[in-house]
């Protein structure tokens, strides 16, 4: 069957918004540090999950690029590998990063789990 355009718009408008992230994020607000090209840089996590969180910076790094990110939990530090999936700039100016997660340290998934709870 064929349908205008209108219709199509129509049956989209209806449709509810599916979010593509694996997980649910956590809002939060932790001091983190990062590490990309021999330079730390500071921000905050505003929120995450298992597999990623966004990172509230000046310093936005170029898509796609991999770094540590170090979070301070009590007496422990925990260390994550993330690569930028992308970066939101207004104005030439960065507000923060959105960042994939790979392979997240069982200290780091445990840390995710009691702030579930």
């Amino acid at each position: 069957m064929l349908r205008s355009s209108k219709d199509r718009n129509k049956s989209n408008e209806q449709m509810p918004f599916v979010d593509k992230r694996a997980s649910s994020r956590i809002p939060v607000n932790i001091d983190a540090r990062f590490f990309h090209g021999n330079i730390f840089y500071s921000g905050i996590v505003r929120n995450l999950s298992e597999q990623g969180m966004f990172i509230d910076t000046k310093k936005c790094l170029p898509s796609d690029s991999m770094f540590v990110v170090i979070i301070r939990e009590e007496n422990d530090l925990l260390k994550v590998i993330a690569k930028v999936k992308r970066a939101s700039i207004n104005t030439d100016t960065c507000l923060g990063m959105g960042v994939e997660l790979l392979s997240p340290s069982a200290g780091y998934l445990d840390f995710i789990h009691r702030l579930h709870d």
